[in-house]
Parts: structure tokens; C-alpha cells; sequence
């Protein structure tokens, strides 16, 4: 559909069950053109039913990647509007249990491949002056136990969020981080795992199978995390008053099960633009600004 004057966004990590099911859902309630991709289009079927697009993508594979972009950007014009980075993987063992090889895949998936699918839409991205937001964790910012591999990823996937809001910011684009609480989502349910004989915490096995469900017991229904984040990341969104003055989308959506307490608890309240502003200052990133042309 070339020439659609819609709004478009992409979101990775579109499966039944999953937040990017439902963003998918609510953003095409509110007359964006979506994007949504899965490792296989047929997996999402319903989603085609109801308007969304569906594109096949492996997030870990650079081919794959080449290929949506080239879908994306012949299909509307050379322009995206928003890139939602939601597709990873979970992992929950004991720090002293992990397999090296699965924390890698952990990384490749959750990190990596989130910064080569950024590298590869930003000419669209910059095209459109969009946005890209990052679907972070509660796991980025407490000690979740045994799920250090997985918490380290979604770290390691704010601290290069922060980094790239401000590099991206003189040439137009926003980045937001949503920390992500409980969702009653499958990523915490598909895999069922249980403790090595020799594990120091072997005594602890029933402790253990109760972390693994322990997110989605306790979180929201994907639906309501998706109608309380996109109102929250949309251009022009922010609190109110503020967003009938300015943009004022927040760096950092706190969202889900039990967010408001870690984001107390931690001294989120307190984080600031300041280092944002010392740092385009320091080095000179505001002399690029209307610059940059799309490649």
C-alpha cells in the first residue's frame, strides 16, 4: 500500500500471547499502519485478519533484517515513523548454573540484534524524524534472581537506549525505554527448566519453578500493558498538561505489575535529562542538527 499517509510503526516480536501481539492490536486501533513481525508470518495469522501487516523475522539473522527493512521501505515510501524493539528471549537459571552458549543467544537476541535492526531502519527512521522505543525490564534494574543472564541483557539494553537517545536526538529521532513489570505474557511460560542435581540450590527446586511463572502470575494482561504504554510513546504524548504545550513523552515509561514500587524504590523519580544536556554539550552534537540527509 504506497502512498498510505498513515502513520507506521514496526514491532518485533508479534506472537500470540506476547506484548507485541497486543501493541500491534492497539496501534492499529488508533489508525496506524503496523508493521509486525514474527520467525514466521503464519504464527500470527489473526493479525492479518484484523488489518496488521505481518512480516516473517528472525531479529538474530542480518539477511532477515535487510529484507524487512527493503519490505518496509518500499512498502511506505522510505519513511517509519516508530520501530518498537520488543522481540527477546528469556532465560531464568541460577547464575552459577548457565550455560555460556545460552547466554550468548540471550545477548544475540535481546541486544544485538537490537542494535543492528537500529543501525539498519534509521535512514527511515531519520526519514520521518520518528522514534524508536526499547521494551526494557524490571529485571534491568533489581536483582531478579536466577535470571542474571537475562537481567544483564536488559541492562545492558537501557544503557545503550540511554546512549543512543541522546547520539540520535540531534538528528530528530526520540528513544524511550518502557521498564516493563509483570505481563501475563508466554515468554515466561514456554520453557520449563528445572535445577542440575549438583546445584547449590537444588533445595530450593520448588522456589525455583515458582520464579520461572513468578512474572506472569503476578502481571497484567498484555492488553492492558499495550493500552497503558502506547498512549505514553505516541508523538505528542506525555502527561498531562504538558503534552497540549510540547512533546513531553517521557524518557522512561514505567509500566506493568509492580513498576510503580521499583520505580520508587530504585530513585527512578529522580533521573533526569541532565546528562543528556551535559553530554550534547561537551561534545557537540547539537551542530549536526538538521544536517543529517537519509542515505
Amino acid at each position: 500500500m504506497a502512498g498510505d499517509k498513515r502513520k507506521c510503526v514496526l514491532i518485533t516480536g508479534c506472537s500470540p500471547g506476547g506484548i507485541g501481539h497486543s501493541l500491534a492490536l492497539e496501534f492499529q486501533k488508533r489508525n496506524w499502519r503496523v508493521f509486525a513481525t514474527v520467525r514466521n508470518a503464519s504464527a500470527a495469522a489473526d493479525l492479518s485478519q484484523k488489518g496488521v501487516e505481518v512480516l516473517d523475522l528472525e531479529v538474530t539473522d542480518e539477511g532477515s533484517i535487510r529484507k524487512c527493512f527493503e519490505h518496509v521501505k518500499a512498502a511506505n515510501d522510505g519513511r517509519l515513523d516508530m520501530l518498537v524493539n520488543n522481540a527477546g528471549i528469556n532465560y531464568t537459571v541460577p547464575a552459577l548454573d548457565i550455560k555460556i552458549e545460552e547466554a550468548q543467544k540471550v545477548f544475540a537476541a535481546n541486544v544485538f540484534a537490537v542494535m543492528q535492526i537500529c543501525q539498519i531502519f534509521s535512514p527511515l527512521l531519520i526519514e520521518a524524524k520518528g522514534s524508536i522505543v526499547m521494551i526494557g525490564s524490571l529485571a534491568g534494574v533489581i536483582p531478579y534472581v536466577f535470571g542474571s543472564v537475562y537481567n544483564a541483557s536488559k541492562a545492558a539494553l537501557h544503557a545503550y537506549a540511554n546512549t543512543l537517545r541522546v547520539e540520535l536526538a540531534p538528528l530528530g529521532v526520540h528513544v524511550q525505554t518502557v521498564v516493563t513489570g509483570g505481563v501475563a505474557s508466554m515468554l515466561t511460560t514456554h520453557v520449563k527448566r528445572t535445577l542440575p542435581e549438583d546445584s547449590y540450590y537444588s533445595s530450593l527446586e520448588a522456589v525455583y519453578q515458582r520464579r520461572q511463572t513468578h512474572s506472569a502470575e503476578i502481571g497484567v494482561t498484555p492488553d492492558a500493558f499495550a493500552r497503558e504504554v502506547v498512549p505514553q510513546i505516541l508523538p505528542g504524548g506525555g502527561p498531562w498538561p504538558w503534552r497540549w504545550i510540547l512533546d513531553a513523552r517521557k524518557r522512561w515509561v514505567w509500566a506493568g505489575s509492580s513498576s510503580g514500587v521499583v520505580w520508587f524504590g530504585s530513585g527512578a523519580w529522580a533521573w533526569s535529562g541532565l546528562f543528556d544536556w551535559v553530554m550534547t554539550s561537551m561534545f557537540n552534537l547539537n551542530s549536526i542538527r538538521g544536517k543529517a540527509k537519509s542515505s
